[in-house]
């Protein structure tokens, strides 16, 4: 068994290679993340990676299958950007103290290690799934991803986590359609962007419009693979769960998919500062119970979920708690 300590909370990692029970779900996460920094009162703060992994230590989780997240072969980086971009962010990283990328993002001596090791969770998360390690997985890890275009890191994050595991889905593994759905209060622009000419990844979303980062209309449509399905200020659980009902999941349906990815945003809850979507964690519980149909019904129940953001402690823990107790009930 591996611990890391940081802060007074305990981050434990279980290793686990067996495959046991009916619904076996991995958790992978590392102390890592929570040496990425920011500066003092910025949202996007380790606090966040704490307070979720407090959160699924009770009995209710005594059989996640905890792993420590990897180290990814820095080639698969290239799957979603150029390689002037990740040297680009490699050169950012300072020796000491917090640099900042843009008005939004910033790094410090461990982010690069810390948005490595999310893409390695990610793609090793995939391998479990499509190898019968686990039926689906959660990776705990900061920095998020889903700003993150092709050639820009924006939005607090570096590399598109969610991206670069689609497409390890497709050439490690031969998957032929992915399907991301991102139901972060913010419109996933990168992973748009990188997959607006593909129609072999589907890209859905539900997020607040007008809000950061100003993309997401229902007539950005790429390919024909990027559905938009956005939220006004202050709509609730009716009105998003109707935008799954009547865009996102016949658009799944319809598109088959090997392999569900969730950008799972847990800042559409209704304590989130940022925005003022008012969803529950009954929300995330009720979309995660329909995406994993979705994954059974085409993709052999094949469901990865990443980390990106939620930024009100209580409401971050709690919905990602009920998204996790999903997962592992099946």
């Amino acid at each position: 068994m591996k611990s890391g300590t940081s802060g007074r909370v305990r981050v434990v990692f279980r290793g686990a290679s067996a495959y046991i029970g009916h619904m076996a779900t991995k958790l992978y996460s590392h102390p890592v993340f929570l040496e990425h920094l920011t500066p003092t009162g910025h949202p996007e703060r380790p606090e966040r990676l704490r307070a979720l992994v407090q959160a699924l230590e009770g009995e209710a989780f005594d059989a996640l299958l905890r792993e420590e997240a990897p180290m990814p072969d820095e080639a698969t980086l290239l799957y979603a950007h150029p390689e002037r971009h990740v040297a680009a962010i490699r050169r950012a990283i300072p020796a000491t103290g917090i640099c900042a990328i843009d008005a939004d993002t910033s790094v410090s001596p461990k982010s690069w290690e810390a948005a490595l090791r999310a893409v390695g969770a990610a793609n090793a998360a995939v391998d479990d799934v499509f190898l019968g390690r686990a039926d689906n997985a959660f990776v705990a890890a900061r920095p998020p991803g889903h700003h993150a275009e092709k050639s820009r890191a924006m939005g607090f994050c570096m590399f598109n986590t969610a991206a670069i595991a689609a497409r390890h889905a497709q050439k490690a593994h031969g998957a032929e359609h992915v399907a991301i759905i991102d139901w972060d209060v913010h419109h996933g622009n990168g992973t748009q962007d990188i997959f607006w000419h593909d129609a072999t990844v589907l890209y859905g979303s539900t997020h607040q419009m007008p809000l950061y980062p100003g993309t997401g209309a229902k007539d950005e449509t790429g390919a024909g693979n990027i559905v938009n399905a956005p939220l006004s200020p202050h709509d609730g659980s009716e009105v998003f769960r109707e935008a799954f009902r009547t865009r996102l999941l016949p658009a799944l349906r319809n598109f088959s998919p090997d392999l569900i990815i969730v950008s799972a945003g847990f800042d559409a809850h209704h304590r989130d500062p940022l925005a003022q979507i008012n969803l529950t964690e009954d929300d995330f519980d009720w979309a995660t119970g329909e995406l994993m149909e979705c994954a059974e019904r085409s993709a052999g129940g094949r469901l990865v979920s990443v980390l990106e953001g939620g930024y009100d402690l209580e409401g971050l823990s709690t919905s990602a708690a009920a998204h996790v107790k999903r997962l592992m009930k099946g």
